[in-house]
């Protein structure tokens, strides 16, 4: 049986921030925007916000980036913005590395977003 991890878009958007199953933890797609609704105009600052949505996603499963297996991101112009991404990406992710999947993309929900990342993670 699934456990849902509530958050704010539970009951607009209908998805939970993450669910637990057998043993892991799926983290919806999280973008850049910050408390205020807001997209960072500074792609880094964007995508520093989006590492931290899924920190605190993590978080509620009482995990962290270590736990990650499997990451998944999507960039609105990816060529532009990949190098910063994965400096960025860095200071989160330390090895042993998960598995990643980049893609590029048109848009996202979120007005002015650039990148959207979903994750998976092993129960400790």
């Amino acid at each position: 049986m699934a456990q849902h991890l509530s958050n704010a878009q539970y009951d607009d958007w209908h998805y939970s921030n993450a669910v637990v199953s057998n043993g892991f933890v799926f983290i919806s797609g999280c973008t850049g925007v910050d408390k205020d609704g807001r997209c960072a105009a500074d792609p880094s600052n964007q995508i520093k916000q989006a590492f931290d949505n899924v920190s605190a996603a993590l978080a509620l499963a009482g995990l962290d980036f270590s736990d990650v297996v499997d990451l998944t991101t999507y960039h609105v112009e990816l060529q532009q913005q990949i190098a910063i991404f994965r400096q960025i990406k860095d200071q989160y992710i330390h090895a042993p590395y998960p598995a990643w999947t980049a893609i590029g993309i048109t848009e996202l929900a979120a007005e002015h977003a650039i990148v959207e990342i979903k994750a998976i993670a092993r129960q400790r």
